[in-house]
């Protein structure tokens, strides 16, 4: 979501903080801003819009500071505006944050602010922190005041600032690094923050409550971001922080505390980039590049997992014996990536013969789900990053389930807090609407359930031949559809203006119409909805008129039949038909036909989803619209 970048160093941020935010473009945004801090003064610029927008604002190319913040918004408290823009500052402005996540007490924070003479101009929540900070800088700690304890701190009220508000007091590095611990500790939801200060203009403090923060070590200079991707041309050396942490970065060292202000020792972490993977290369668009890749992200996936007749997961140590006491399992996600666990969920039952349910991650938490140790959980999230799931993952720990994380990025937050951690090698993924790590993540899973079942020996091993060959096949089976994409332009040249489209699938097929529904409308914002075609009697048939545009998903040969009815029920109301199939059946019927190569039907959402993705590309681009970066939407979403 929401992008930080910070730098500390001998040379100028301005030009390092700028391309930062520009690599961070990915992850979606509305406005746009930088502080620098420029002799004994702050320097911002920011206003809504993009990366660009703001390197044309006036002045900003006269910034010389060596310290500085940036920062990418997504709005959530107040419109895309310039006051609203990230970096906020307080009244005085002496200290300058940017901040992702949501502040869920900001209005109880921003009253006792206010009855101490504070004054807002924007409608953020943000701007409480460097006002809160500015706060507690200035106010004279009581020797009756307990120590505080980072994130339990309550709000101290009613009391009033015991210097002015233009006025410090000492202006030692720990009075600012105190003064935004205790800020901090008052804060309730999520937050990463970047501080500066003009008091202080070699230091960022940097701090973070479930939304990620890295801090990046350099040779006389040293970085934050929300994502290592920004500062990976300057350093491969990474600390992630962990929640409650709190770090003072200067040109000269990098410190880290806990939630007591303790010192922690730690070992930064590398984090290896191949440069091309954030370039579009011969592409005109990161989408159609990620589509193509899917035959090398699967094979990679796909890696040693498969050795010879075994299915083989180095990172985890599961017996028979543990998985044979488990009496459900829960596959937890959001978005793409729960439509990943609805294309498994059958895998898992049909061959651990162990009850498997799929959750939407941001309801998860919010129904006391039962959970106890017998619950066996997987959390999926491309980013690693994703707040709601990470939320879900940290409830089942608590409640003494087994944890695996099912991530794109090594080292991202909810790999960090599972207990294993499972990786599709997709590479790195920039176009908002996710591809390949769908694909991948379902050749992951299917062959996590296999796994299970091999130690349970719980399926006839013939089955899981079956599958494994046909898994084995997925590569070039992918690439085959890729090499024949002209009846797809077509398809999509005749149906772009169309205001509703609807997708209906039986079993897998079903989930697989739910991410081609979501596809569609995410990039070309065409209204779209999937049903499972038994249901479609049960009222969405009312939807159905002359001319509506219906894709039908037919790949199981078992449902074919049946399908095959639903789809004649809205032939007579009218609908147009686009088959995706892999079944030998008459045609002419239908408007068009998208054929895919056959395989299994526990697999077949991987082949069936392809040309569903390049439909939706395809659209999109007959529209005229950005295809990388749609509106109101981001790659990581880091609030809840």
């Amino acid at each position: 979501m929401c992008g930080i970048v910070g730098y500390t160093g001998t040379k100028k941020a301005k030009p390092i903080l700028i391309d930062g935010l520009l690599k961070l473009e990915y992850r979606g945004y509305d406005s746009a801003g930088i502080a620098v801090l420029e002799g004994d003064s702050i320097c911002v610029k920011k206003d809504k819009g993009r990366v660009k927008a703001l390197e044309d604002l006036e002045g900003i190319n006269n910034l010389k500071g060596t310290v500085g913040v940036a920062h990418t918004r997504w709005a959530t408290h107040g419109k895309p505006a310039e006051e609203n823009s990230h970096p906020h500052t307080d009244v005085s402005k002496s200290f300058s944050v940017v901040h992702n996540g949501i502040i869920e007490n900001y209005s109880k924070i921003k009253n006792m602010l206010t009855e101490n003479g504070y004054k807002f101009i924007s409608k953020t929540d943000t701007e409480v922190i460097p006002n809160l900070i500015h706060y507690y800088y200035n106010k004279e700690p009581s020797v009756a005041e307990p120590p505080v304890t980072f994130g339990d701190s309550p709000l101290i009220k009613g009391a009033k600032a015991t210097a002015p508000l233009n006025k410090g007091a000492k202006r030692d590095a720990g009075k600012f690094l105190e003064a935004v611990h205790r800020a901090c500790a008052d804060l309730e939801g999520s937050y990463a923050i970047g501080v500066v200060s003009k008091f202080h203009p070699d230091i960022i403090i940097a701090a973070k409550k479930d939304s990620p923060l890295v801090i990046g070590r350099g040779e006389g200079e040293n970085y934050i971001a929300s994502d290592a991707h920004a500062v990976l041309e300057h350093t491969r050396d990474f600390y992630f922080l962990d929640d409650y942490e709190i770090a003072e970065v200067s040109k000269d060292g990098i410190k880290i505390y806990d939630r007591d202000l303790k010192l922690q020792k730690r070992e930064p972490k590398n984090v290896k980039w191949d440069e091309e993977e954030m370039n579009k290369g011969k592409y005109p668009d990161f989408m159609l590049k990620e589509i193509s890749e899917q035959p090398d992200a699967i094979k990679q996936t796909i890696g040693s997992k498969l050795n010879g007749d075994k299915v083989e997961f180095d990172k985890l140590s599961f017996t028979k014996e543990y998985l044979s006491s488990i009496n459900r399992i829960y596959i937890v996600a959001c978005g793409t990536a729960m439509h990943v666990g609805l294309a498994t969920k059958t895998t898992f039952e049909k061959f651990c013969k162990i009850p498997t349910e799929v959750d939407i991650a941001s309801e998860f938490r919010y129904r006391n789900p039962l959970i106890d140790s017998k619950t066996l959980t997987i959390f999926i999230s491309q980013s690693g990053e994703t707040a709601d799931t990470i939320a879900a993952l940290k409830l089942a720990k608590e409640k003494g389930a087994k944890t695996i994380a099912v991530s794109n990025v090594v080292g991202s937050s909810i790999t960090r807090e599972a207990d294993y951690s499972l990786y599709i090698k997709a590479g790195t993924e920039i176009s908002v609407a996710s591809t390949k790590a769908y694909t991948s993540q379902v050749v992951l899973v299917t062959l996590l359930a296999m796994y299970f079942a091999e130690i349970l020996e719980s399926v006839d091993p013939r089955r899981l031949r079956i599958l494994k060959h046909d898994i084995i096949k997925l590569p070039t089976q992918v690439e085959e559809i890729l090499k024949n994409t002209d009846n797809i332009k077509e398809i999509a040249h005749k149906i772009y203006t169309e205001k509703d489209v609807f997708f209906i699938g039986r079993g897998e097929d079903y989930a697989c119409g739910l991410e081609g529904s979501l596809k569609l409308k995410e990039i070309s914002y065409i209204h779209s909805d999937a049903y499972a075609s038994g249901e479609l009697k049960h009222g969405p048939i009312a939807l159905i008129e002359n001319g509506t545009t219906v894709v039908a998903i037919i790949t199981e040969p078992r449902l074919t039949g049946k399908s095959l009815s639903n789809v004649y029920e809205v032939i007579t109301r009218g609908a147009k038909i686009l088959l995706v199939t892999n079944q030998k059946m008459r045609t002419d019927e239908f408007e068009w036909v998208i054929k895919v190569p056959e395989t299994d039907h526990l697999i077949s959402p991987v082949l069936a989803m392809v040309p569903l993705q390049l439909l939706a590309y395809y659209i999109t681009k007959e529209k005229g619209l950005d295809v990388d970066k749609p509106r109101n939407l981001a790659k990581s979403v880091t609030v809840e």
